[in-house]
């Protein structure tokens, strides 16, 4: 089995890195040996199980200290008196300084698939002079316990911390992979079966700030290893009116954020999906962007999505709790099982971005291969084929395409996959991105319920 970090290549698009040609990808393809059949387990096994705290009774619920619940229609969980200081040296600009602090503690989860993977996401405010910790612990199936995985130290600002992920996590049975924890092993049978999550709400000394915490949860899944998955019968035509944006023309743009625009698939994917729901920055956000740079927006979606640990935007829970920044906006990173699922979403008129790698010639007309890519699924061909807001693009205007339905669904839902060199390497098994507002039509209410998102 590959190294989990391999999977996490789909952080940074690295495009036209998996193939070089579409000849000599095909050469190696070819010298490969034969991927296995897929093993997809029965559909009645479940193979994700999300939760999601989010409510007033459901903050009242875990284990206060310091902390209080706001109610009202977007409960949220903020600091009342904290429960104590500390001091934090950034390891990332070397300064120190105290923050206050109160936390809260989840109950147990005992997950419905006993898991090999698990990532989470949270949406919350953090002003100036806050931030924010979200922290796992879980059980093994044998009883034992992990220690307390830092899954993210998140603002959305850069002033007061650098946002960043934490290396070098693990014990003996698991590691933490930039934003997600691994089982080393899935063939050991080590899986997890509970967890809970801690958050630790931070502000300056003195301060009355407070960040606000509307929604804490994680995705836990046991996806088996696949080179290959089932087809699924098409059942929607639809396209979705999805703003349209190029990471390549930001090519050499600040390249302190990941080597400037050919690595910003995640937050230009993140920015089209804001801007459908209707939100964007303000031009006093875009004020610090170079007069005359095109689509600045997607600058500020860089700067605010960068992980300065893992070194890239693509950090998954960190393009989420970007996009939950804007006004009663939701985000959350998943797993979806087909793309029948995408279909639903679709259907009620909410976009997906996924996550896939593959070889040039594995995706006909993307004409690029990559490690890792991030794109905007934003309906269906009468045929059933996928139409995709490609920021992989020259410019604007080509970044919607059309790709074969079989072709992208096998890229988005595979475990595992060839390079060019014909090594075996790790995909995201249907790893995505969904974002949608706070109060959604009930058609979409209905059908965020039946995927474990509300």
């Amino acid at each position: 089995m590959t190294s989990p970090t391999s999977r996490r290549t789909v952080l940074g698009a690295a495009l036209a890195a998996a193939a070089t040609t579409g000849a000599v990808a095909g050469a190696a393809r070819a010298a490969a040996p034969a991927g296995p059949a897929a093993r997809p387990a029965p559909s009645r096994v479940p193979l994700v199980d999300t939760r999601f705290w989010r409510t007033y009774t459901d903050w009242r619920c875990g284990a206060g200290d310091g902390t209080r619940v706001l109610p009202g229609a977007r409960p949220g969980l903020v600091i009342a008196t904290p429960a104590g200081r500390t001091d934090y040296t950034d390891p990332h600009t070397g300064e120190s300084a105290a923050w206050d602090y109160a936390t809260w503690t989840s109950p147990v989860h005992r997950s419905s698939v006993p898991a090999t993977e698990v990532i989470a996401s949270w949406n919350a405010r953090t002003p100036a002079g806050t931030w924010l910790q979200i922290e796992l612990s879980g059980a093994y199936a044998d009883g034992t316990a992990t220690p307390w995985f830092v899954m993210g130290r998140w603002a959305g600002s850069d002033g007061d911390i650098r946002r960043t992920s934490v290396g070098g996590q693990g014990d003996p049975y698991s590691s933490v992979w930039t934003d997600t924890f691994s089982v080393d092993d899935p063939a050991s049978g080590i899986r997890l079966v509970s967890y809970r999550l801690r958050l630790t709400l931070y502000r300056a000394p003195g301060s009355r700030l407070t960040p606000t915490v509307w929604r804490a949860g994680a995705m836990a899944s046991d996806v088996p290893d696949r080179f290959t998955v089932p087809a699924t019968t098409p059942s929607l035509a639809r396209e979705l009116a999805v703003p349209r944006y190029s990471q390549n023309v930001h090519i050499g743009q600040y390249p302190e954020y990941d080597n400037g625009g050919e690595a910003w698939c995640s937050p230009t994917s993140s920015q089209m999906i804001i801007e459908y729901w209707g939100r964007r920055p303000t031009a006093e956000d875009l004020a610090w962007v170079r007069p005359g740079l095109p689509d600045p927006q997607v600058c500020h979606a860089a700067r605010y999505t960068y992980d300065y640990e893992y070194g890239g935007c693509g950090n998954w829970p960190f393009n989420a709790a970007y996009a939950a920044t804007y006004r009663d906006l939701n985000a959350v990173v998943t797993r979806l099982g087909s793309l029948a699922d995408v279909e639903k979403l679709i259907a009620a008129k909410i976009p997906v971005i996924t996550s896939q790698s593959f070889l040039e010639e594995e995706l006909t007309g993307a004409g690029y291969g990559t490690s890792g890519h991030l794109m905007t699924v934003i309906g269906f061909t009468a045929v059933g084929d996928v139409i995709a807001n490609d920021p992989a693009s020259p410019d604007n205007d080509a970044v919607r395409r059309v790709y074969r339905r079989r072709e992208f669904e096998n890229i988005w839902l595979r475990t595992k996959r060839y390079d060019a060199n014909g090594q075996v390497r790790s995909g995201t098994g249907g790893v995505c991105y969904v974002y949608w507002p706070e109060r959604p039509m009930p058609g979409q209410r209905r059908v965020l319920r039946s995927l474990g998102l509300l």
